[in-house]
């Protein structure tokens, strides 16, 4: 089954990193943040992937050619009759990737339209965003989204607040502190589940995927929340990349469910 990932966006919130690089190919624990999430499809035999690239996009597209000699041990023959040979094997040996330009100022919606050439015999397909890791389990959301019979599934989580919340009686003495307590309600962290039907509620460049192809689905009852209790984190600005990293450099990963 192949996976899309939206690759394309500038990154504004955490222009400290993207200035100079995708927000996929800002580095957690020194690798770039789209090899995580990646990394959390194949381990559950999803290791197709299409990317839709878009703001320096180049960048990504050589991190893939070079990514043998830059992973392997290799050995070089210099000269007319040149080659190399790589030895050893890392363990993407079998990832697909395909690596689709797909506008700079392409809305999310526009973006997936334009790959539908590459999920022609596709009948159910997953997608997620370049920016966010998380613990989901990739079988359970399938057999979900299999069960319900609808077009498209999203994984939803419960928010967290960014602040911490008090309460507080009418003298000003706090009885109640929660630092960055979950909220009520639901919010969206992308992987979602799509039957290729979906391809059809799409629009042009500026098609943006969360707006009118979703509002509508949900409509018609053809929208279904997954609910996930576990970790999530979309890495947005400069604090949340620092984050990431400081949980890895601490070995607090619970979205490395990988093992090699």
């Amino acid at each position: 089954m192949k996976v899309v990932v939206l690759c394309g966006g500038l990154g504004t919130r955490l222009r400290e990193e993207t200035e100079f690089r995708p927000k996929p190919m800002v580095e957690v624990g020194g690798r770039p943040i789209l090899w995580h999430i990646m990394k959390i499809f194949a381990h559950y035999g999803m290791r197709e992937f299409i990317l839709c690239l878009g703001y320096r996009g180049n960048m990504i597209k050589e991190y893939f050619l070079n990514y043998e000699a830059m992973n392997s041990d290799f050995k070089i023959c210099l000269g007319r009759k040149s080659h190399v040979q790589f030895m050893g094997a890392h363990k993407e040996q079998d990832f697909a990737v395909t690596l689709a330009d797909t506008g700079l100022e392409t809305m999310t919606g526009g973006r997936l339209k334009r790959v539908a050439r590459y999920l022609e015999n596709d009948e159910t397909f997953l997608l997620t965003y370049g920016d966010g890791l998380c613990d989901v389990n990739i079988s359970a959301l399938l057999e979900f989204h299999h069960q319900h019979g609808r077009l498209a599934t999203v994984t939803s989580v419960p928010p967290v607040s960014r602040f911490g919340v008090l309460e507080a009686g009418e003298d000003g003495e706090v009885q109640r502190f929660m630092e960055k307590p979950r909220a009520t309600g639901l919010i969206s962290a992308g992987y979602f589940v799509f039957n290729r039907k979906v391809l059809d509620y799409l629009g042009g460049a500026d098609c943006i995927l969360e707006r009118e192809p979703l509002e509508r689905l949900a409509r018609e009852g053809q929208l279904m929340a997954y609910r996930h209790d576990g970790f999530f984190y979309a890495m947005d600005t400069y604090r949340e990349y620092q984050h990431l990293n400081e949980l890895w450099e601490s070995e607090q990963t619970p979205w490395k469910v990988w093992t090699a």
